[in-house]
């Protein structure tokens, strides 16, 4: 049945009691222009922020729809020894909504992809282009970032270029707001607990270089991996900016719009499952890796049900991991070997869980 606009969800009763599992793959793609010569490379445009653009599986989605439909495929042939009930979930928007408007995992809860038959616990994966193939990654506790976006805005006094004392820069201000952001990741925050970055992804001023303008706008993004880091870090921007503006007699608008929540891999479900993801790719190729500062609204599943998430490797042999394409580029490209692995992973973790559960 349809979902959150484009979504799509599907039920398979096994033929014996048991829980209910949900399984997700992810399935849109990005305004970037594939650049390969591929059989199948995108020929699809786009307008995206008014500019013309491809459209391309540069994060690996269409293999994520590829292994669940493969484990779809599996487990009903099998439906008669299955203990419980799987809800298979392909979810649109990962990437995030069109502007202004409401979608991916969470538009999907909203609208109850997690009841009716009430969900247990969440399977999800991850192809990975810069992962060896072969090898399956993991992190019990928060294993992707939070991703929180601010705008900051400086409102100060327009002059003319050669009289700067007669203006409020709200250049200058902006530059020492930058710099005292950066000094709240260096020298406030505590990064043996968890990693933390503020990164300025736009900068905004004047429009002739003998006019000191009159506002300023910069914006960005924020990455934690810790709630109540999150939380203290969002209000040391706010104190930051406000301050060091009101020092020069400017004033600081500032907005924080929280996003993705953190991707955290209940421990207990997690050590559960690190046996089931060795059957498919062996002890030597299962290992925990360190949290990564990318995101994902796989997190807003595991706000309400436990859930456990992992990557799959896709790497091609023989391939310069120095040089390999990452995700997110024109380039990006997977060694569909890594199907195999993330069919039996997923496999082995949904079928050991309901067989587990008494």
């Amino acid at each position: 049945y349809p979902v959150a606009k484009t979504g799509v969800v599907a039920l398979l009763k096994g033929g014996k009691p048991g829980p209910v599992v949900a399984l997700r793959a992810d399935m849109d793609a990005l305004p970037v222009t594939e650049r390969n010569s591929l059989p199948f490379a995108s020929k699809v445009k786009t307008t995206f922020n008014g500019q013309e653009t491809g459209v391309m599986h540069a994060c690996g989605h269409d293999s994520h729809v590829a292994i669940l439909m493969g484990v779809a495929e599996i487990l009903v042939k099998n439906r008669a020894e299955l203990k419980g009930t799987i809800k298979f979930i392909f979810q649109p928007a990962e990437e995030g909504a069109p502007v202004g408007e409401e979608g991916g995992a969470s538009m999907m809860v909203k609208e109850g992809v997690l009841q009716n038959p009430k969900v247990e616990a969440i399977f999800g994966l991850h192809i990975s282009s810069v992962t060896p193939l072969g090898k399956l990654t993991y992190k019990p506790g928060g294993m992707m970032a939070a991703a929180d976006t601010y705008s900051i805005k400086i409102l100060g006094r327009q002059a003319h270029g050669s009289t700067p004392w007669m203006s409020i820069d709200p250049i200058v201000v902006s530059a020492q707001i930058i710099n005292g952001l950066q000094t709240i990741i260096s020298r406030q925050t505590e990064l043996t607990k968890e990693a933390a970055v503020i990164t300025v992804g736009r900068i905004q001023s004047g429009i002739r270089e003998n006019i000191i303008p009159e506002e300023a706008f910069f914006a960005g993004t924020i990455r934690t991996l810790d709630t109540e880091m999150q939380d203290k870090i969002h209000e040391k921007i706010k104190l930051t900016a406000t301050k060091i503006a009101e020092s020069a007699g400017a004033k600081a608008e500032v907005i924080i719009r929280r996003g993705t929540p953190v991707t955290y891999n209940d421990p207990a479900l997690t050590q559960k499952m690190i046996p089931s993801l060795q059957k498919a790719a062996g002890a030597a190729n299962t290992f925990e890796i360190n949290a990564i500062t990318g995101a994902e609204d796989f997190a807003f599943y595991q706000k309400e049900i436990s859930g456990f998430f992992f990557f799959v490797g896709a790497m091609p042999p023989d391939t310069d991991p120095a040089k390999v394409p990452s995700h997110h580029t024109p380039d990006f490209m997977i060694d569909e070997k890594a199907f195999v692995t993330g069919v039996k992973a997923m496999l082995n973790v949904t079928v050991d869980y309901m067989f587990a559960k008494k």
